[in-house]
């Protein structure tokens, strides 16, 4: 099989860029709207729609008055929507523990919703940690991941008591270690193990095939060696082992193969010191719905498959089952969140035979979703602020930064007559937007506000160029 430019697919069902041979153009993957106001459920948080004024609505209030309350670019969270889904996770794992991947997207208030939901909570930085802390979150719920933690990120989740650490390297054994002596105590850890397993997704969010940075590699048995040296430490008690391979994960065939390597190693750590690894996370990954051409498995169906997937492997090596866990983040959080930009300039542009694309320019970019320029992230958008009549026309979402790459979304049918002033909401922006988001060009990352029956609550602040320069040293009065 001939090898594919990563750099021109984000999804592998995505069939391809543009084709000149079709008078349009949008890629292959890309159908075009019978209804370009209707909103595809499986891409928008559960309480979104187009009210009869055809103005989209999040949970009960207009984006326009949210839009007018808070300013664009914002991001708006579905509470209710967040809090059904984690349920939904946590019922269908049942008895697995369940830990809310806090990269995906994090801050103090939504520590507390996953307290209140009964979640577990991954954190890999020291930010991520004291946010966490803050929250007052029980420590025995937190994991604690991290490719090259330091002496003081260790520090402090050893000092706070937190449930685990995930260990990536031979030099973190020893720092951890070292740490325990001084501080007389027993560390609990997990080994992270590299399957070899090429999941299919891009490049830059694939994580378990032997060339990266991440964990001990079971081929070659780095992973083995790890695992005995913890097991025999009389500072570091070894909980088990954990894998991931990669992100927005569609099925469970990947899954599969690194569960079978996984537990063959269990087998080989039983063989060489007569013990049973008591404990294995699976990692995260599970994707979700950016466009309506995307078809994730449910909660439901992943995690029967993976049930059956460790009973059967387990049966296979003569294992007892382990004790389970999983890593979700954005498919829990990222249906629940929607991007509000406002329009400032519409432009369409002749592209070549006898082809033409807007470009829809809205006030914020890159800065604020960097998914679709890093790794050709697709995303889906529409009008929110009216409904439309226009013939749906082939459009490109571009933000307001000093790049060409700056593009929020590649491909999607927006109406014609999009003009100034008109309201753009890009769903499925609750993972990686904002934890994602940068000052690049020095623009202010916007706010975050949760949306509910119950009204509207400010997560995060939006920042403002005093924020900004703030941190300056040179302005006046500095030192």
């Amino acid at each position: 099989m001939c090898a594919i430019d990563s750099r021109l697919m984000s999804r592998m069902h995505v069939a391809g860029s543009v084709h000149a041979e079709v008078a349009s153009p949008a890629p292959v993957w890309l159908t075009k709207p019978t209804d370009v106001n209707a909103l595809t459920q499986a891409v928008w948080s559960y309480n979104a729609n187009r009210d009869p004024d055809g103005v989209i609505s999040i949970a009960g209030h207009k984006v326009t008055d949210l839009a007018k309350q808070f300013g664009t670019p914002s991001y708006f969270i579905d509470k209710a929507d967040f809090f059904e889904r984690a349920n939904t996770w946590k019922s269908a794992f049942a008895p697995w523990s369940v830990y809310y991947a806090g990269k995906a997207f994090l801050c103090i208030k939504l520590v507390r919703w996953i307290a209140q939901a009964g979640l577990h909570l991954d954190v890999c930085s020291l930010g991520e940690l004291q946010v966490a802390l803050a929250a007052k979150l029980d420590p025995k719920k937190i994991g604690m991941h991290g490719s090259n933690k330091s002496v003081n990120e260790l520090r402090t989740g050893i000092e706070a008591g937190v449930g685990r650490i995930i260990v990536d390297s031979a030099e973190e054994i020893t720092r951890i270690e070292q740490l325990a002596a001084e501080l007389d105590t027993k560390v609990k850890v997990m080994i992270r193990v590299t399957a070899g397993v090429e999941a299919h997704t891009h490049d830059y969010i694939a994580t378990a095939h032997d060339d990266q940075k991440f964990g001990f590699s079971i081929n070659g048995g780095a992973a083995l060696v790890a695992m005995i040296r913890c097991y025999h430490s009389e500072r570091l008690e070894l909980l088990g082992v954990h894998s991931h391979i990669g992100s927005q994960i569609f099925d469970t065939s990947g899954f599969e193969v690194a569960a079978r390597r996984t537990l063959k190693l269990f087998a080989q750590f039983y063989e060489a010191t007569g013990s049973l690894m008591e404990e294995l996370d699976l990692g995260g990954g599970f994707g979700i719905a950016y466009v309506k051409e995307d078809t994730p498995a449910t909660a439901q169906a992943l995690a029967a498959n993976l049930h059956e997937i460790v009973e059967h492997e387990c049966r296979g090596f003569g294992l007892a089952a382990p004790k389970m866990s999983i890593e979700p983040g954005r498919a829990l959080i990222g249906p629940a969140g929607t991007a509000i930009y406002e329009v400032g300039t519409v432009k369409t542009v002749d592209i070549g035979n006898g082809m033409t694309r807007n470009y829809v320019s809205v006030d914020g970019g890159m800065s604020d979703n960097i998914r679709t320029a890093l790794y050709g992230a697709e995303y889906s958008a529409a009008l929110a602020n009216r409904a439309s009549a226009a013939e749906p026309v082939v459009s490109r979402v571009v933000g307001v930064h000093c790049e060409s790459g700056d593009i929020l979304v590649r491909d999607e049918f927006l109406p014609a007559d999009i003009q100034p002033g008109d309201l753009i909401a890009i769903p499925a922006a609750g993972a990686y937007s904002r934890s994602m988001a940068s000052n690049y060009n020095h623009v202010p990352r916007p706010g975050v506000v949760a949306v509910s029956a119950a009204g509207t609550e400010i997560m995060v602040k939006p920042e403002t160029l005093e924020d900004l320069l703030r941190l300056d040293a040179g302005v006046e009065g500095e030192s």
